[in-house]
Order: structure tokens, then C-alpha cells, then sequence
């Protein structure tokens, strides 16, 4: 989905949202793609409980995203959308996912489809919020 699609959805069937937020020359964000992203069990999950899109961070069109306004940033080499996505600390590949009605939460690095699950089963099934990270991932057994 592109950005503009995904704030459309939200409009119509509040989801939390996930970002694949990578570089052209970032071999991780390759890797994540080929491995993590492509798995089925990965791509299921994601489709049925996420708004999913990836951002190349150093694009330079123009996104508008939640009533504001973000552009590339020349002083940076990247754009500010993937800086206020990451709170300025960038990394790629970085995971960002952002709950219904919640901030942007930043992941940062490749992960397998098990550490993957981990996170977007924490936010898929309705943790977020509602059990610390830590409690449901102590009682969490991955299946990925």
C-alpha cells in the first residue's frame, strides 16, 4: 500500500501500521525482504492484521502523513518522515509500527520471521497497551 492508502484505510478500519522502512543500498533491508517479508506465514499474518508499506527513507518526494507535512532533508541525506519515524535515530532495515491511536514505535535491524512474530503478534493481538513488552513476550512461544 502507499502511504496515502493506508491513511485512507485507517479512515474507514482502524489498524495499527507497518512500516519497511530501508535504503536502496542497505543489504539488510534485502535480506529482510528475500527472507523475513517474503515468508508466508509472515506475509498472511501482516496482511490480516497490519496496514503494511514500505518507505525508501531516502526518497525525496513529499509525504503527508497525520495533517503534517514532511520533506527530504538535504543536511541529513534523508527524508523527514523516516527521522520522525525513528525519533533521529536511523538504522536500517528498521520495523516501525504504529499502533491505532498510538506513536510510531521503531525496531531496528533484520529480524527472522520468530523474532518478527514476536513483535507484530504483540501488536496484532492487542497487547500493546494493555501487558508490558516484557510480560508478553515471558509467556510468548513462537510458531514461525
Amino acid at each position: 500500500m502507499t502511504l496515502q492508502q493506508v491513511a485512507d484505510s485507517l479512515q474507514q478500519q482502524p489498524k495499527p501500521v507497518l512500516i519497511d522502512l530501508y535504503t536502496d543500498w542497505c543489504g539488510w533491508c534485502k535480506v529482510m525482504d528475500k527472507k523475513t517479508y517474503s515468508n508466508k506465514k509472515v506475509a498472511d499474518y501482516l496482511q490480516q492484521k497490519f496496514y503494511t508499506v514500505k518507505v525508501n527513507a531516502e526518497a525525496r518526494q513529499d509525504i503527508d502523513w497525520n495533517g503534517r507535512h514532511y520533506t527530504f532533508n538535504e543536511a541529513y541525506n534523508t527524508h523527514n518522515f523516516a527521522l520522525y519515524l525513528t525519533r533521529g535515530r536511523l538504522s536500517y532495515p528498521t520495523t516501525v509500527i504504529i499502533p491505532v491511536n498510538g506513536e510510531p514505535e521503531a525496531i531496528p535491524g533484520y529480524m527472522s520471521p520468530a523474532e518478527l512474530e514476536l513483535i507484530v503478534k504483540y501488536f496484532g493481538e492487542g497487547n500493546y497497551g494493555k501487558r508490558t513488552f516484557e510480560e508478553f513476550r515471558r509467556d510468548f512461544k513462537t510458531k514461525w
